[in-house]
């Protein structure tokens, strides 16, 4: 069961009469296990089922990226702006485009 979990975990593990054996992860470490819990929330939000999960499911997956910008000195706000500038280039996703396949260049085959 080992994962990265939010600060609070062992605390309410405690409370709940258990007994949580928690370790402190060095930066490499924690980097990587960050990376694999926006796939498990990714995941989780993919599965949620109700407008009341998505938005839940949703909120984790911000959380993560909120930490993984704290792990790059940067904030939300940075994230925010390097999308409204690649959205800017390249638009957004409001047309819910579905690319099917790209034909080679003409003389290409």
């Amino acid at each position: 069961m080992s994962k990265l979990v939010r600060d609070k975990i062992p605390d309410l593990i405690r409370a709940a009469g258990r007994t949580a054996h928690v370790s402190v992860l060095p930066p490499s470490a924690y980097r990587e296990a960050l990376i694999d819990k926006l796939h498990e929330e990714a995941e989780e939000l993919r599965a949620a089922q109700t407008q009341e999960a998505i938005l839940e499911e949703a909120a984790d997956v911000l959380e993560v990226l909120s930490a993984i910008a704290a792990e790059h000195d940067a904030t939300l706000d940075t994230i925010g702006e390097v999308a409204r500038k690649k959205r800017e280039k390249r638009g957004g996703f409001a047309m819910r485009l579905w690319l099917e396949f790209v034909d080679p260049p003409q003389g290409e085959l």
